[in-house]
């Protein structure tokens, strides 16, 4: 049985950083990988899909972006790549297409079991993310066979779909840029709209993200939230990624075309139930949106940063004029339902008393209540941007330190 003194299992961003972290301290691990490097990116991402952060935020402990276009967004094959490279400068091993079967506690730490072999770990690093797998609503059970469902990780481009309307279940980042893209190729799209935050792309004279990261928003930690476990239920930014930094929001689509609707209540067959939220959702996007900006305009003041003038705000929540209550798919002539309704973690070879009534890891910034496992690029795991490709790093070092100093209390006992 090979023996390591820490096993990482996932080779995304995540377990990539931590491995970084723990290689910089000279200290002995080993990666485990069920695909390729960076296989979530390679596996679940559409065709014409572009990072929501730009360039200059793509950093990892030790390493960054250095290309001649700080302010663009890179593309998913330009992420594999750069994933690649980062892996490559590492000194840990890395074992790709070796899926996990079991983690159980031993006598000498941790006996992990995958489909090519067992391994022996004092400690486990378990980085498989926030986007484990995509959550689709138990009633997308009672949709007629004849619709084709499908989660957002499944599509890839337009052409996949059948030549009619389309049904996209869900308005965060996704679920804009699939409503955009699919009416844009000649199809008729609703989008039924769930919770969001609402941000524009720009804002007096730089990226939302870039004001974000400058005010500290991003980089808030867990102890100086009143409710952590309400904050991280936050519903993810309304963002996209483009050359010409153009804004997509709800009265963008609308203008283009795409129909909003409620949330869906109920299904049954080819009729949709929908419910009469869509004011209040949108309207409460409005209002999270107005704070957001008047503490970048406050910050602006206190600071005396230069920054252009202040823009008007356009509130959304009129379009909800004419939301319908229900959709007989047939005769609006939609063949396609698309869940961009988020994500879930699920551990089924997890056999430790670590997961709560939900079957989400217990922890406290990384380190769970089983001394030695510790969990790493979980949404707000110690700051806000935790589960960000900018954020994750952070974490990575704080995990990492902890596995260090936990290995000079096991050598002076």
């Amino acid at each position: 049985m090979p023996r390591t003194t820490t096993l990482i299992i996932g080779a995304g961003q995540a377990g990539l950083a931590v491995s970084r972290c723990l290689s910089d301290r000279g200290l002995d691990h080993v990666v485990l990988e069920r695909g390729k490097v960076a296989q979530r990116w390679r596996s679940q991402s559409w065709d014409s899909l572009h990072l929501l952060t730009p360039n200059w935020m793509t950093r990892l402990p030790s390493f960054q972006y250095d290309g001649n276009d700080p302010d663009g967004f890179m593309s998913v094959p330009d992420l594999i790549a750069f994933f690649e490279r980062y892996a490559a400068s590492s000194t840990a091993p890395i074992v790709t297409d070796t899926s996990v079967e079991s983690v159980e506690r031993s006598a000498n730490g941790f006996t992990v079991v995958t489909s090519r072999g067992t391994w022996s770990a004092s400690s486990v690093v378990v980085a498989t993310g926030y986007s484990d797998r995509p959550f689709v609503p138990s009633m997308s059970r009672r949709l007629a066979p004849s619709i084709l469902q499908m989660p957002a990780t499944d599509y890839r481009r337009p052409e996949q779909l059948p030549a009619a309307g389309v049904l996209v279940v869900g308005a965060s980042a996704t679920g804009v840029q699939l409503a955009d893209e699919i009416h844009a190729s000649g199809r008729q799209v609703t989008l039924a709209v769930g919770r969001h935050t609402r941000l524009p792309r720009h804002y007096r004279g730089h990226d939302i993200l870039w004001w974000l990261d400058q005010t500290g928003a991003l980089s808030q930690s867990a102890e100086d939230v009143q409710n952590i476990e309400h904050s991280r239920r936050q519903p993810s930014l309304q963002l996209v990624g483009r050359p010409d930094h153009s804004s997509l929001d709800l009265s963008v689509l609308h203008e283009r075309g795409v129909r909003l609707v409620g949330r869906i209540g109920d299904i049954d067959g080819r009729r949709v139930t929908l419910r009469d939220d869509l004011a209040a959702t949108t309207a409460a996007a409005d209002i999270k949106m107005a704070e957001i900006l008047t503490r970048i305009d406050q910050f602006i003041d206190t600071v005396g940063i230069a920054a252009g003038a202040r823009e008007p705000f356009t509130p959304t929540w009129p379009l909800a004029a004419d939301a319908p209550a229900r959709l007989d798919l047939e005769l609006e002539g939609i063949e396609t339902v698309i869940w961009a309704t988020g994500y879930r973690r699920s551990y089924p070879w997890l056999h430790l008393p670590v997961l709560d009534a939900r079957g989400e890891i217990m922890h406290t910034g990384g380190i769970t209540p089983e001394p030695g496992l510790y969990v790493l690029g979980l949404n707000f795991q110690c700051r806000r941007n935790s589960s960000f490709i900018d954020g994750v790093g952070h974490d990575a070092c704080v995990v990492a330190h902890e596995i260090a100093r936990s290995m000079a209390r096991a050598r002076v006992a």
